[in-house]
């Protein structure tokens, strides 16, 4: 057997868990060990398994081009904080999988998007859709995937399609409010945090709220879930900011990326806001692309040891923490362990 379907048929969990737990993962250093590790997963080798059924198709390339990037691996943090929300409750609820399956095939289909739009050629180390094939091709893909998660979300009835609707409408808000930019005279700063807001912490949210509630967790506990996912999705975007300057490039990762390609995060944003005679240099790089290796390494260097780095981890942190504080109700345990240790995590992996 060949394609997605053959990438996940007789996986045994551990070495899903393998997987994920590798040290290039965002996931790894947090995931719980013991019972509810072993549980978790189990867990996650059935969204496995769910997920290549639901990008096969009786069309050969329909079901390669759907199962692209799924086969290209993930962190699955999305499954993984469903199934990990699930576990204050009856985690082995046949909705807990299915609503992980609907958060993760809406993630992949925003990336098919997203490649398009950025014009990207690599995806997670593989050769991007919109690259392999054409534009046409991973825009059609990603709508098929959404067509996916749409059926699979019918079976969990209306509150969940409202829910995934609403969701829905908040990622594409905050797209076009990227693709737009801030308005003349809007802080520059507020508007990147209320984007990734919408475009990552709201499907985060989503995804606790899912694995919560499908798991028969009290609605109060479920809206305390579905506060911490939406400030930890935050929270992790924020630290691949940070990390894309902090990193020294033993990851695998090229340091300083965003920089070079002129995208604007949030230290340079931060930068950018400024008035210090002393930093118009890094607010002139910061400004535009370097494609100037020299320029490059010249910005990367002042970016490093900025005021604005060091603001922009403050602004990591304070998502970090409320994200802890969200976790006050939750009943002392595993689960409430292993989700403070994601928080103490996203801000530890860019020191």
């Amino acid at each position: 057997m060949t394609g997605p379907r053959a990438a996940v048929d007789g996986i045994a969990p551990a070495e899903v868990w393998h997987r994920i737990a590798t040290p290039a993962s965002t996931m790894g250093p947090w995931l719980p060990s013991g019972a509810l590790g072993e549980s978790l997963a189990e867990g996650l080798s059935r969204v496995e398994a769910a997920l290549a059924t639901a990008v096969a198709s009786e069309h050969p390339f329909v079901s390669e081009a759907a199962g692209h990037l799924m086969a290209a691996g993930g962190k699955r943090f999305r499954p993984m904080l469903a199934l990990l929300a699930a576990h204050l409750g009856d985690a082995r609820a046949p909705e807990v999988v299915q609503a992980a399956v609907v958060c993760e095939l809406t993630h992949l289909a925003t990336l098919y998007h997203d490649d398009v739009m950025d014009e990207a050629d690599v995806r997670r180390g593989a050769q991007s859709a919109n690259s392999r094939w054409t534009n046409s091709v991973a825009i059609l893909t990603g709508d098929l995937l959404f067509a996916r998660a749409s059926d699979i979300l019918a079976d969990l009835g209306p509150e969940a399609v409202r829910i995934q609707a609403r969701t829905f409408e908040r990622l594409v808000t905050g797209q076009i409010r990227e693709t737009v930019g801030a308005r003349p005279g809007e802080d520059r700063v507020a508007h990147y945090l209320e984007v990734l807001a919408d475009k990552t912490g709201s499907l985060v949210a989503t995804s606790a709220r899912f694995g919560a509630s499908f798991a028969g967790v009290e609605p109060g506990l479920v809206e305390a879930l579905t506060r911490f996912g939406e400030e930890v999705g935050v929270a992790f975007q924020l630290s691949d900011d940070l990390l894309d300057i902090v990193t020294d490039g033993t990851s695998g990762k090229s340091p300083g990326t965003d920089l070079r390609e002129g995208i604007a995060t949030l230290p340079a944003l931060i930068a950018l806001a400024g008035d210090d005679p002393a930093d118009a240099r890094l607010r002139e790089l910061v400004s535009r692309p370097l494609s100037d290796d020299g320029e490059h390494a010249e910005g990367l260097a002042l970016l490093r040891s900025s005021a604005a780095l060091e603001r922009a981890g403050g602004v990591l942190r304070e998502y970090a923490d409320r994200a802890q504080a969200s976790l006050a109700g939750v009943p002392a345990g595993e689960v409430r362990d292993a989700l403070a240790a994601m928080c103490d995590y996203v801000v530890t992996r860019t020191s």
